[in-house]
């Protein structure tokens, strides 16, 4: 009985490699359009607010720099789990 059920449990996930590739092809992607979205709606908030106070645009470029490495890490930290899944 065991076997029989470890038996289609195999099965099932043989084909079910195919999707995880996909998955993690998607998810990669995903992360990549993501992170760029954010990083520009950091980049038009700063903007928008050096040409409201000019006279703080170097606390406000420090904090945007700040925040798109952030971003940036996570992103590359997503990736990375992507391709884990992608090659393990």
């Amino acid at each position: 009985m065991l076997s029989a059920i470890l038996s289609v449990l195999l099965q099932v996930t043989e084909g079910a490699a195919n999707f995880s590739e996909f998955g993690a092809a998607l998810a990669a992607a995903l992360t990549a359009i993501g992170a760029s979205f954010g990083i520009s709606r950091i980049g038009v908030a700063a903007l928008e607010a050096i040409a409201r106070q000019p006279e703080a645009s170097g606390d406000i470029r420090s904090n945007m720099i700040v925040s798109a490495a952030l971003i940036e890490g996570v992103s590359f930290f997503a990736v990375i789990v992507a391709a884990l899944v992608l090659f393990v």
